[in-house]
């Protein structure tokens, strides 16, 4: 990232940093990407664990920065960059290419396989300083979301019912939990281009 795009990368990154500690309604913090960066398309990815009954699995999830939108997610019993690299083959079957990829400095998202795949689609490769979690702010609470809303409420008995509970989590974050940041819309609804309330008026 070079020039325009990356001070304003950079201003965003920021204001994120300055952000309190996350509370129970995080997602509902106004904290926009910059213009400029949504129109070029941001996506994000991350990956964190998540507990069951006995274990953890590994989840990764990559989202639409301006418009929390998950595109894809997948879980994995191993920290490899496989599961990273499946997901993200997804996401652009499905949804295009973005201007830019944010991932923190892991070694799933260093590695040759990952950044081959985001160089051979000519996207352009952003990361996090290392230990800034807060660079990627809006995935950092798309887990807190996860974790919080559903996981721990629902703990699952094995890997089977994770994943299950999973897709029943992201079907309804993206479908049905508006974002008072996204103008009461949900992820689908900003993705989609629809209006928010006020604008509709």
């Amino acid at each position: 990232m070079g020039g325009q795009a990356e001070a304003k990368y950079q201003q965003a990154a920021s204001r994120a940093q300055g952000l309190p500690i996350p509370s129970a309604r995080q997602d509902d913090r106004p904290a926009e990407p910059e213009p400029a960066l949504a129109k070029a398309g941001v996506w994000a990815a991350d990956v964190t664990y998540i507990p069951m009954r006995q274990g953890f699995l590994y989840l990764v999830a990559i989202i639409d920065w301006a418009t929390r939108r998950v595109l894809s997610w997948r879980l994995s019993n191993t920290l490899t960059a496989g599961f990273c690299v499946a997901a993200l083959g997804e996401a652009l079957a499905r949804f295009g290419k973005p201007g830019i990829f944010n991932t923190d400095q892991g070694a799933q998202f260093t590695g040759d396989e990952f950044t081959k795949m985001l160089r051979d689609h000519r996207i352009e490769i952003s990361m996090d300083g290392r230990g800034r979690c807060h660079d990627n702010i809006f995935v950092e609470r798309l887990w807190w979301t996860v974790k919080h809303e559903w996981v721990y409420l629902r703990p699952a008995a094995n890997g089977i019912e994770q994943k299950r509970s999973l897709a029943e989590f992201f079907d309804w974050y993206n479908l049905q939990r508006p974002h008072q940041a996204l103008g009461w819309r949900t992820p689908d609804e900003a993705y989609l281009g629809e209006p928010t309330a006020a604008q509709a008026a």
